[in-house]
């Protein structure tokens, strides 16, 4: 148990670096995370930020959370329902940190759906576990990942992170976004983990067919520099 929590630490750094680079593309970051932990990554990347909002379930990390940074909004509870209730809707977000322990989508989906102010470019991180559970599963256990099913058969897993930007790109049309950038990778103990970094533009309409054919060629194999 000791060795794989250690291979899961493993991705650390290459979190960190994801989100310091899409920190680097706003002037005035004002971030969201939906999944608080211990505040490991707020301490590497968020520190300096004065407001912010972040979602624990653990009321010993919430605790622990608001201590860290008393100019922040903290909540207790779950994200998913928080989020498609529209909480946090008082700060104009820009950088949606996704980092849960398995699937994002339906965090990502109550985010997007909700009534909230609408940044012109919203920068979503994430960190994502579901490849793992594809592997053993086949997908078929959560719904989102019914349509890609359909596509690429029992290939999903080997195609993850291809499903994973036309369900970003699905989720962006739907909220009135058009996925304008996408740099992912796997990375983790036998590539198990995903992470991501989708650029949305609001756009007057989007839509799933407007998905061009060459629209994966931005998908990277490794971590930013």
């Amino acid at each position: 148990m000791a060795d794989s929590a250690k291979k899961d630490n493993s991705t650390y750094w290459q979190k960190v670096r994801l989100r310091r680079s899409a920190l680097a593309q706003l002037a005035n970051p004002v971030v969201m995370e939906t999944h608080g932990g211990f505040g490991k990554l707020y301490q590497a990347c968020y520190s300096k930020l004065p407001n912010g909002i972040v979602f624990e379930k653990d009321s010993k990390r919430t605790d622990a959370l608001a201590l860290q940074r008393p100019t922040w909004a903290v909540y207790e509870g779950d994200c998913v329902a928080a989020l498609a209730a529209g909480v946090g809707a008082h700060l104009e977000i820009n950088l949606l940190d996704v980092d849960p322990y398995g699937e994002p989508w339906s965090a990502i989906a109550a985010f997007l759906n909700s009534d909230r102010p609408r940044a012109d470019v919203l920068h979503i991180v994430v960190n994502d576990g579901g490849r793992q559970s594809v592997q053993i599963s086949g997908g078929w256990d959560k719904k989102v990942y019914q349509p890609l099913i359909e596509r690429f058969g029992n290939g999903l897993f080997r195609n993850y992170l291809e499903g994973c930007q036309i369900l970003m790109h699905e989720k962006a049309a739907q909220a009135g976004y058009t996925l304008s950038r996408w740099h992912s990778y796997y990375c983790g103990h036998s590539k198990q983990m995903s992470h991501y970094w989708a650029v949305l533009e609001r756009s007057k309409s989007a839509t799933v067919a407007d998905l061009p054919t060459s629209f994966y060629s931005s998908t990277s194999s490794n971590a930013l520099n």
